[in-house]
């Protein structure tokens, strides 16, 4: 297969990608992002693109992909709503959508969070952006599937970008298997969301619902 990555510079992102790069199902990995991927594997197709709004550019490059893994992603904590909206939503749909045009057939992954709200009423700003771009990914015409992982135990080497996220996976990943014993429904770790990714991609299942919480994407990764 050939897959597109979004965001693999981020934690989940830089995981989904070693997933990838260790998979002999994967023969090409595209990896799109302001900034190199920090990999030579003979697998990479590394992009440094610039205008996230905008990938008419290389769109012969995304041509052929059979699947699209969109890590991409920023806190909301200290943004105000049109600039995370910006990040969240219109770099997404930008991306997907061309996505969509040139390759209809692919499976397309997002991730999303937990509490994302698909009513798109919610008061707190960043459940009702991420659930108004679920709801808009779902409506494109490509094989969509929204991953909502809670707490994500990181990958070892691949660290959140994010200093108060860092400080928090430090103190909470020792917990990780109690965290999973109470709370098995919210709990995953970046490999999994990899290894989940993958799955879909390569087995297309017929899942009756195509928002997946933490304990699917376990499931998947098994697969």
């Amino acid at each position: 297969m050939k897959v597109v990555i979004f965001g693999a510079t981020g934690m989940v992102g830089n995981s989904v990608m070693r997933e990838c790069l260790d998979d002999p199902r994967i023969g090409t990995v595209v990896t799109v992002g302001r900034n190199p991927a920090g990999t030579t594997d003979p697998k990479i197709v590394d992009i440094v693109h610039r205008d996230l709004l905008d990938f008419s550019a290389i769109e012969p490059d995304l041509s052929g992909a059979d699947a699209c893994f969109f890590c991409l992603g920023v806190s909301s904590a200290g943004m105000n709503e049109a600039d995370y909206t910006r990040i969240t939503r219109d770099i997404t749909l930008a991306a997907a959508t061309t996505l969509s045009r040139v390759n209809p057939q692919m499976v397309f992954v997002d991730v999303s969070g937990e509490s994302a709200d698909s009513t798109e009423t919610s008061k707190t700003m960043w459940k009702r952006v991420r659930g108004a771009t679920e709801n808009a990914l779902l409506a494109l015409p490509l094989e969509t599937y929204i991953l909502r992982p809670g707490f994500i135990r990181p990958r070892p080497g691949s660290p959140s970008k994010t200093w108060w996220y860092k400080v928090f996976y430090q103190v909470s990943v020792p917990l990780y298997p109690l965290l999973r014993k109470v709370w098995p429904s919210s709990v995953t770790t970046s490999e999994n969301i990899g290894k989940a990714m993958i799955a879909l991609a390569a087995n297309a299942p017929d899942l009756p619902d195509r928002v997946l919480r933490s304990d699917k994407i376990n499931e998947l990764a098994q697969a």
